[in-house]
């Protein structure tokens, strides 16, 4: 089966992201469309999610929530099942934070990291999986420097279609870095 072919037998992808209208998050939903798929993404700032959904065009819906909000969650997961009652990829590639010397972080800083990074993937995984049928992907991203140059949004969208596709149907479990070979040094 062609990867065009598999994708486009999806329902739904959701793409759950903080900052979701650039970058990693809007090229990877753009390399989903691309091949047919329809697309939710999420983010906290509405202004944003309206750009993005212009730069992807069809086969989208921007859905205003943050991560860390248990409340936006059930609110989000509510609102795909009871659009396309199923969910087949979760891309989470919320993400972000600030550098500080240890003895400069604060309890802020730390829930602010920790609340993005950790508890949302965690519940946006564990909010989905009720909605994931055999053979749905979960995503995880996670992004640092790459050696020699800063990667490319459209190369972890690249990857995130393999990683949902038929091609990848063996695949568990597995940590694919790309990042220009950072991992390996």
């Amino acid at each position: 089966m062609a990867l065009s072919d598999f994708i486009s037998s999806f329902d739904a992808l959701l793409y759950h992201l903080t900052g979701g209208s650039s970058g990693i998050g809007l090229a990877t939903a753009q390399n989903f469309v691309k091949e047919g798929a329809f697309v939710y993404i999420t983010g906290r700032r509405q202004a944003e999610l309206d750009k993005a959904v212009k730069a992807i065009g069809l086969q989208v819906k921007a859905v205003r929530a943050d991560s860390s909000s248990l409340a936006d969650l059930d609110r989000l997961f509510a609102q795909i099942k009871q659009e396309k009652g199923r969910l087949d990829v979760v891309f989470a590639n919320a993400g972000g934070g600030s550098l500080a010397p240890l003895g400069s972080i604060t309890e802020e800083l730390y829930d602010q990291t920790f609340n993005t990074n950790v508890k949302g993937v965690l519940f946006t995984v564990q909010k989905a999986l009720p909605l994931i049928p055999d053979g749905g992907s979960i995503i995880l991203n996670a992004s640092i420097v790459p050696l020699g140059r800063m990667g490319r949004p459209e190369e972890i969208g690249k990857a995130a279609v393999f990683l949902a596709s038929e091609d990848a149907s063996f695949v568990a479990g597995v940590e694919l870095f790309v990042d220009g070979g950072s991992a390996q040094v």
